[in-house]
């Protein structure tokens, strides 16, 4: 019998196997599949390992980190889509409006893309709070961002 900690490494595991392979949408549809591989698993489980794993729902679906582009600034790219406003709030600080849902996973991409002028973010439903050293890098963030948007719109 494995140990809690196999069962939960094997678990993950499956959980993977099925976000790459299946469009999963709940994490209720995510404990039946699991069940079906023998896998009991309770929402808070999931929930936890979807965290963990840096699993983040996308227009509806769960998707794993690296599935919007190979790299950083890739997946923003691949994430514009989402981006309704960006605007300055202080002298340290961006407000990011997003389409409902989507400000995790967009906030997830921007502290993955390595900016040096971010130090960080912090996400809603639909509106991300970007802090930055200072003003002048505040300005740069906000161009950047700006710039997607504005392809985006093209």
């Amino acid at each position: 019998m494995p140990s809690d900690l196999e069962a939960r490494e094997e678990r993950r595991r499956a959980i993977v196997a099925i976000v790459q392979r299946e469009r999963v949408g709940s994490q209720q549809v995510l404990a039946a599949k699991l069940a079906a591989r023998g896998h009991a698993a309770t929402q808070s489980s999931i929930s936890r390992d979807l965290r963990d794993l840096g699993v983040a729902k996308v227009a509806g679906r769960y998707l794993l980190p690296g599935a919007l582009g190979a790299e950083p600034a890739d997946a923003l790219a691949d994430l514009a889509h989402f981006l309704i406003d960006v605007r300055t709030a202080g002298p340290h600080l961006a407000l990011v409006l997003t389409t409902t849902g989507a400000a995790q996973t967009v906030a997830i991409a921007l502290d993955r893309a390595g900016w040096p002028e971010l130090v960080g973010t912090v996400a809603g439903d639909d509106t991300i709070f970007v802090a930055t050293r200072n003003a002048k890098d505040q300005r740069r963030i906000v161009e950047r961002l700006r710039r997607a948007l504005q392809e985006r719109v093209a």
